[in-house]
C-alpha cells in the first residue's frame, strides 16, 4: 500500500544518472549551436530491446558471478541481513521461553537494537564529515574507494560478532534478562555500519554500474532473508541458544574479514575488473573531451569562427 502511494512521486524525482544527463547536455548543445557532431557516449551506444534483454538486465547476474567485490559484498550483506530476520524468531525463544515474558514485554527487548542503530548513524555522520574535511585538505587516502567507507565496516563487523556471542552465552535463567537485552546495542550498531559501509563501497567502486551492483546485493540478501530464518526454530531447539548464536557468530566472524581484505586487495581487484576498466576508459575519454572543448573555446576566441568538434568514440558498455 505504501509503495502504491509513493509510486507517483517517482515522476517528480530529478534525473541523476550521469550518462543521461550528459546526453541531454549534448542534445541541448546540438540545438543551440547547430553542430550535429556534438554527441554523448550514450548516443553512440547501441540500444534496443535486444540490448536491454541481453546486456542491461543480465548485468547484475554477470557482476555477481564475475566481480569478486560484488560477490563477497553480496554474501556478507546476505548473512548479516538473514541474521537480522532470525532475531525476530530468536528473541521470543529467548525472552519468552527462558525468562517467561509475555509477547508485549518481550517486544521491548528490541529497543536496544534501535539505540545501537542511532549510535551508528552518529558515527556515520562524523565519519562523513571527517572524510569531506580530508578531501578538502587534499589527503590522498580520501580519493581511494576502499578508504572512504570500509573503515566503518571494519568497526561494525566485530561489533556484530560480539553481539551474537554476547546474546548466546548470557541468555540463561541464572543471568538477569537485561544482560542479553543489552547485546542489542552492538548488534544494531554493527548491523547498520556494515550495511552503510558496504553498500556505499559498491557505489564508489562501480559508479555508473552501481545500480546493477546494488540490484545483485538486494536480490541476494532478500533470498537469504527468506530462506535462512526457516531454520531458526529447528536450530535453536536442537542446539540450544548458546550454540545456535555461536554458529551465527562464527559465520559472521568469517564474513567480517571481507572489508579488511578489500582494503588490502580492493584496488588490485578493481584494476583487473572489466567494469572498472570501462569506467577508467570513460573518465579518460571525458578528460580528453574537456581538453578538446577548451582548445576549441580558445580557437573560437582567437579566430572568431566556430570550430567543428569531432565525434568521441566510446567502448561498448559491458
Amino acid at each position: 500500500m505504501f509503495a502504491a502511494l509513493s509510486a507517483p512521486l517517482c515522476f517528480f524525482m530529478p534525473e541523476t544518472y550521469a550518462p543521461v544527463l550528459l546526453q541531454r547536455r549534448a542534445r541541448a548543445l546540438r540545438k543551440s549551436t547547430g553542430n550535429g557532431n556534438i554527441v554523448a557516449p550514450f548516443d553512440i551506444q547501441k540500444r534496443g530491446l535486444r540490448v536491454i534483454l541481453t546486456v542491461t538486465l543480465t548485468r547484475p547476474l554477470r557482476m555477481f558471478i564475475q566481480e569478486s567485490i560484488v560477490l563477497f559484498t553480496c554474501l556478507y550483506l546476505a548473512i548479516v541481513y538473514a541474521i537480522f530476520f532470525i532475531y525476530f524468531q530468536a528473541y521470543p525463544i529467548i525472552f519468552q521461553g527462558i525468562y517467561g515474558m509475555n509477547t508485549g514485554v518481550s517486544g521491548l527487548m528490541y529497543l536496544p537494537i534501535a539505540i545501537g542503530a542511532f549510535f551508528s548513524c552518529a558515527v556515520f555522520n562524523w565519519w562523513d564529515s571527517y572524510l569531506h574535511k580530508a578531501k578538502a585538505r587534499g589527503a590522498s587516502w580520501a580519493d581511494i574507494e576502499e578508504y572512504r567507507r570500509l573503515p566503518l565496516a571494519c568497526i561494525g563487523g566485530p561489533l556484530y560478532v560480539i553481539a551474537l556471542f554476547w546474546l548466546g552465552w548470557t541468555s540463561s535463567p541464572n543471568i538477569h534478562w537485561a544482560v542479553p537485552m543489552l547485546s542489542g546495542i552492538p548488534f544494531g550498531s554493527g548491523y547498520l555500519l556494515i550495511f552503510m559501509a558496504m553498500l556505499n563501497y559498491l557505489s564508489d567502486a562501480y559508479e555508473t554500474f552501481s545500480s546493477s551492483a546494488q540490484s545483485a546485493a538486494s536480490c541476494c540478501r532478500s533470498t537469504f532473508a527468506v530462506l535462512l530464518p526457516i531454520s531458526t526454530t529447528p536450530m535453536f531447539s536442537r542446539l540450544g541458544v548458546s550454540w545456535s548464536c555461536s554458529i551465527l557468530g562464527f559465520f559472521s566472524l568469517a564474513m567480517s574479514l571481507i572489508p579488511f581484505a578489500f582494503i588490502r586487495y580492493g584496488e588490485h581487484i578493481r584494476r583487473n575488473s572489466k567494469f572498472c576498466q570501462y569506467l577508467r576508459e570513460q573518465k579518460e575519454a571525458d578528460r580528453i573531451a574537456e581538453e578538446e572543448e577548451d582548445r576549441m573555446h580558445h580557437l573560437r576566441a582567437e579566430t572568431g569562427r566556430d570550430v567543428e568538434k569531432g565525434r568521441v568514440t566510446s567502448a561498448p558498455i559491458p
